[in-house]
């Protein structure tokens, strides 16, 4: 297994729209082999879609694999919306997609808030995960929020002075309300570039070397995501993380499970996948010794790949 790479490109076989709600439409695709042994992916964020090399993540001749874009993301619709948004909505829709689907039992996969979302789910519907696989740990803990939007300037104090350079002296303690007011500005004169600013901030920790990007930003994709993002921050993504702690180590201790964290993750410090594996010991538990907070890290994608090859036999 040590020279795995990511599976070849796939084209999804189904793409749709779940209507979820009157207001709600998203976006689902599945990819790989439509016979094969389910597996949903739960994208990070809040606020971030899918892309096309989360489903290279999966064997497509085995696996039958599942993506959505969760409410006001990427293809969801509308965009950015943060009405009936919560991670209880959340739940519900991945619950609608695996009936939708006729799925009795699947593999749960999530990276980042897609840990957060996956183990919500999890938590809440047991019997239906055959297996977890799950990325950066966070469970949206106040110090967890604290360190994301201020105690990471002890490493990263150029990035920290980027988000800062517009926010007035008098703000600066109140970094997420300020963004808040900008984002949600009616003016797209406003709102864009402050959403382009907020994101490029967790663009630019992400890994443990730095990547550059070239790419244009699109400017309503990046408010979309600024949007859903800091609704969730701002209330704590609609989640008690110690009891999710707690409900984990009563509830999952018979479900397959692995955990990846890199050890200079920024976004996501590893004591929080240090605090999972306690509750769960039966847990695979992989602290990648070079890698920040990207999947696409390659001991971080190793390990991935590994255990999705691991749970083709259960």
């Amino acid at each position: 297994m040590k020279n795995l790479a990511l599976f070849p490109e796939c084209q999804p076989f189904k793409q749709w729209h779940l209507a979820a709600t009157s207001l709600h439409s998203i976006y689902v695709e599945q990819c790989g082999n439509p016979e094969g042994v389910p597996v949903i992916f739960l994208h990070g964020g809040p606020g971030s879609g899918c892309n096309p090399a989360q489903r290279r993540f999966f064997d497509p001749a085995h696996y039958h694999i599942i993506l959505f874009d969760q409410r006001g993301c990427g293809r969801s619709m509308p965009a950015g919306e943060i009405q009936d948004n919560t991670t209880q909505h959340l739940v519900a829709d991945i619950e609608q997609i695996r009936t939708r689907l006729n799925i009795s039992r699947w593999h749960v996969f999530g990276g980042s808030w897609g840990s957060t979302l996956a183990l919500a789910y999890a938590n809440q519907h047991p019997n239906q995960v055959i297996s977890l696989t799950l990325r950066g740990i966070f469970l949206s803990r106040p110090h967890e929020i604290n360190w994301f939007l201020g105690q990471v300037a002890l490493f990263f104090p150029e990035a920290w002075q980027t988000l800062l350079a517009p926010v007035p002296e008098a703000q600066c303690s109140q970094v997420l309300e300020y963004y808040a007011t900008q984002v949600f500005d009616p003016d797209p004169v406003v709102s864009i570039p402050a959403a382009i600013h907020w994101n490029a901030f967790e663009s630019s920790i992400m890994s443990l070397l730095p990547k550059a990007d070239s790419s244009a930003p699109d400017g309503q994709v990046e408010l979309a995501r600024a949007r859903v993002q800091i609704h969730y921050i701002r209330h704590l993504c609609f989640v008690d993380g110690e009891q999710m702690l707690s409900d984990a180590g009563k509830q999952l201790t018979h479900i397959p499970t692995t955990i990846v964290q890199g050890r200079y993750d920024m976004v996501c410090p590893p004591q929080t996948a240090w605090a999972l594996s306690q509750v769960l010991p039966h847990a695979k538990f992989v602290m990648v010794p070079d890698a920040g907070h990207s999947a696409m890290e390659a001991g971080t994608c190793l390990a991935l790949l590994n255990a999705t090859e691991q749970y083709k036999h259960l």
